[in-house]
């Protein structure tokens, strides 16, 4: 019943949200968003939706956890506001630059190190344990890592279930790696994610009728990069790298970004439509779909790429108290997730040049720009 609650929470905010977009679609929508160039929508959609997961959450962390966790996760819901205020004034229409949501986020994860005197301090990897021995390093590697999954978040809520179904699938790895090490309050934390996620998951997923909003992107990862935290923190036999593991897809994609536009000399906050999830669909609508029908290209991404979701979050519960198995399953899946985007790059050009030979294909029109006006040379002087 207690689950049922959560989920009814979710749902009832975000179909209200749903039935009354013509009263905040104007507000929570910029003009130019089906235009951007990561677009993947052809029609304005609410931005908003984290609110419907956060508004659950809360009363999950405010009024419904255990009493040995209480006062902390009392604690940490207040961490929130930092990065939720910030993402919810972008949401709404007013300009925050990624570098102030990254500087939000910071400070969010500053509060909880502040307020409740934890961060990372063992990660099962040797060179890098005896850095966090060192506090500045500690509390720099902590807040990179939880500010970097929020944007991490951000950067895959872009087709339809993919944060969202990412989210469920981490929630539901910590909370096998929190019942496996004995800490049932902090399992009950993270299982309440998923009914919480779910009640926003059927408005977005197939059809995307709303979105999580860079409150709720942001958000969600702040609270399940500290979840993770609190977890590993809480039993010496949960390895950190088994627990960074399960977020292995928002990572990876962040870390990828980064390359691609620090490779082309490109601002590392500058949008483009070359993430994964972006070349996956592509590949679809190339393959099969056609771009008329990104009704169907866009939910038919998250399915395809939903095994390899998956799979790390499996592999970090397998390997939750063995740190060199978790380091030899992220170096694999590290080359496999570099050696399958070269690949799709590869197809999806293929493909391309293909079509651009067959009959009936019709090379795109550049603008037609005026012919320069020339004016007529003056007449030649005749000397006398």
């Amino acid at each position: 019943m207690t689950f049922l609650s959560i989920f009814a929470i979710s749902f009832t905010v975000c179909g209200l949200l749903l039935v009354t977009k013509k009263f905040h679609l104007t507000r929570s929508i910029r003009m130019d968003d089906c235009r951007a160039v990561q677009a993947a929508h052809r029609r304005p959609t609410p931005r908003i939706g984290g609110l419907g997961v956060l508004i659950a959450i809360l009363i999950v962390l405010l009024f419904m956890v255990p009493e040995a966790q209480a006062r902390t996760m009392r604690i940490f819901a207040v961490s929130l506001i930092p990065t939720f205020a910030a993402g919810l004034v972008e949401d709404l229409g007013y300009r925050v630059s990624p570098q102030r949501r990254l500087l939000a986020a910071f400070a969010s994860s500053g509060l909880v190190m502040l307020m409740l005197d934890t961060w990372i301090t063992d990660t099962g990897l040797p060179g890098l344990d005896h850095l966090l021995l060192l506090l500045p390093f500690a509390l720099l590697w902590t807040g990179t890592w939880t500010a970097g999954l929020c944007h991490g978040f951000n950067l895959i809520d872009g087709v339809n279930g993919l944060a969202a179904t990412t989210g469920l699938l981490v929630s539901l790895g910590l909370a096998a790696i929190a019942l496996q090490s004995g800490q049932p309050g902090l399992a009950f934390v993270a299982l309440a994610m998923v009914p919480a996620i779910l009640g926003f998951l059927v408005f977005n997923w197939p059809f995307g009728g709303i979105f999580l909003g860079d409150a709720g992107a942001y958000s969600l990862g702040h609270l399940l990069s500290w979840l993770g935290i609190f977890i590993a923190a809480g039993s010496d036999r949960v390895s950190g790298v088994s627990v960074g593991l399960l977020f292995f897809w928002p990572v990876a994609d962040t870390f990828l970004a980064m390359y691609r536009r620090r490779k082309s000399s490109r601002p590392a906050s500058a949008p483009d439509r070359l993430h994964f999830h972006q070349l996956v669909m592509r590949g679809i609508e190339i393959g099969w779909t056609g771009r008329s029908r990104r009704h169907l290209s866009n939910p038919l991404t998250t399915v395809v790429l939903l095994p390899l979701i998956g799979l790390p979050v499996a592999l970090g519960v397998v390997f939750w108290d063995n740190p060199l198995g978790a380091a030899l399953s992220l170096t694999v899946l590290g080359v496999a997730f570099v050696v399958a985007y070269n690949n799709g790059m590869r197809y999806v050009q293929r493909r391309r040049r293909g079509a651009a030979g067959r009959p009936g294909f019709v090379a795109p029109v550049p603008a037609l720009r005026p012919a320069p006006v020339r004016r007529a040379a003056p007449p030649a002087r005749v000397r006398a």
